[in-house]
């Protein structure tokens, strides 16, 4: 099991809560980016600079994932194509996707997309608050722990 973080627009907080878990449980954690990125020196952490360009992070993390390997990323068609994978994926907030869950998110997703083409503004997200970070740690280690009570048994 490996984790793959899409880390163009991850938080640096969230980073950090992923660099000490990997620490803590020696699980590989890879940063897919398109911009120099800078990590502790650790031999559970490490970095995969790709081109810039539309997609490309995500591309890289399609085709590294594997079934059983967590993705950490906010982008809704990422984390459903590695769902459809057989990989699971955490969104910096602490929502852990479902299959019924992406569903209902890439129809939101795709919703919002059509009202913000006819002009109306529907603003982002709001910022990444205690809670936010406090519920993504939660969710990871609820992760963590299953995996490796499945990998122990």
């Amino acid at each position: 099991m490996q984790i793959w973080v899409d880390a163009d627009a991850c938080p640096r907080v969230i980073k950090d809560i992923l660099f000490r878990a990997a620490e803590r449980v020696r699980v590989p954690v890879t940063l897919v980016a398109n911009q120099p990125l800078t990590v502790p020196r650790s031999p559970y952490i490490r970095t995969l600079r790709v081109a810039a360009g539309f997609d490309v992070a995500d591309n890289e993390i399609m085709r590294c994932a594997e079934a059983g390997d967590l993705v950490v990323t906010a982008d809704i068609p990422l984390a459903a194509e590695v769902i459809d994978k057989g990989a699971h994926a955490l969104n910096p907030r602490g929502e852990m996707y479902t299959t019924d869950s992406i569903r209902q998110r890439l129809n939101m997703r795709d919703f919002m997309d059509t009202l913000r083409a006819s002009g109306i503004q529907t603003g982002g997200p709001a910022a990444l608050g205690q809670r936010d970070r406090q519920a993504f740690a939660n969710a990871l280690d609820r992760f963590l722990a299953q995996h490796a009570a499945r990998t122990s048994s």
